[in-house]
């Protein structure tokens, strides 16, 4: 379907099958519907990032749009500070499903050995977390520069530190998924960047429940070769985000051609979601319309 075809079909379907979503939404979303079959049919789900779409609206109310747009997942980034039991009744009224949040951010590192009591304990607490909101994984971060330590020093507590956490993911089956950074853009000072270190990290862990968050525009900034390194680092891929660059906007908007790439992580064997932790350029009508045949390889 052509987009502009697309576009009437999409501004037509939403005033008989989601009236109450056009309330929320700004008059430059009123196209969204979630009669969207064709965004829910691509072989891999997305998972809409409730931090960067939807911004004008209650967090609640993001998942309840999410789920109007045609997406079955969403994403988040730290479970405190945050309404879970209305988290909780939006994903069971809307069908949708959390696919990760995050456990650990930037501060304070893991990176840091005074820091691993802490971490251990806030691992449990987000553990039980998931298993209450049937989220399968958290993002865990290694942390920013330490004062005085190497990026192999660093590497080596990350390390320690995942070790150490790795019996309480299982045992609440929750998976930890690492996730690096780039240096250029957005993330300077930070102590993990690209696939090489954080692969061989998870490696050095051993564990089935701690992988990557494969974070490809991240990686494009950092690394390149897309494929290559997916490839390459396969068997420590936990879970795929992305973004276009440059803008840190929705796929078709910058130099990465999503669909080669994409194709490539479903031939490797990915089939989970795919965590859309970007921002929509030009409102999340035009963004979900962008999403849409994607993943037709």
């Amino acid at each position: 379907m052509e987009s502009s075809t697309r576009r009437h079909f999409l501004a037509t379907t939403i005033g008989a099958a989601c009236l109450p979503l056009t309330s929320r939404l700004h008059a430059q979303d009123i196209s969204l519907t979630r009669q969207d079959v064709a965004l829910k049919a691509s072989k891999l789900p997305f998972a809409m990032n409730a931090e960067m779409w939807f911004r004008s609206l209650p967090f609640a109310d993001r998942i309840r749009a999410a789920a109007d747009a045609g997406f079955t997942w969403v994403e988040f980034w730290p479970w405190r500070g945050k309404d879970l039991a209305a988290i909780e009744t939006a994903c069971k009224e809307s069908g949708v499903k959390i696919s990760q949040f995050t456990a650990w951010g930037f501060a304070p590192g893991m990176n840091d050995p005074r820091h691993h009591d802490a971490f251990e304990k806030e691992i449990l607490a987000s553990c039980k977390i998931a298993n209450r909101l049937g989220a399968p994984m958290m993002t865990v971060v290694g942390g920013n520069d330490q004062p005085g330590m190497s990026s192999s020093e660093m590497h080596a507590h990350i390390t320690t530190a995942l070790k150490r956490v790795a019996p309480i993911a299982e045992s609440h089956n929750v998976m930890l998924i690492l996730e690096p950074m780039n240096v250029r853009v957005d993330h300077p000072g930070h102590c993990l960047y690209g696939s090489t270190d954080a692969v061989r990290i998870c490696r050095d862990v051993g564990s089935s429940h701690v992988k990557i968050n494969w974070d490809l525009y991240h990686m494009q900034i950092s690394e390149g070769d897309l494929c290559g390194r997916l490839r390459e680092g396969f068997d420590q891929v936990g879970y795929l985000q992305l973004a276009d660059h440059p803008g840190r906007h929705e796929p078709g908007t910058g130099e990465i051609y999503y669909p080669r790439v994409l194709k490539e992580a479903w031939d490797l064997g990915y089939r989970g979601p795919v965590g859309l932790e970007c921002s929509p350029a030009d409102g999340e009508a035009l963004a979900v319309e962008r999403l849409v045949g994607l993943c037709d390889f």
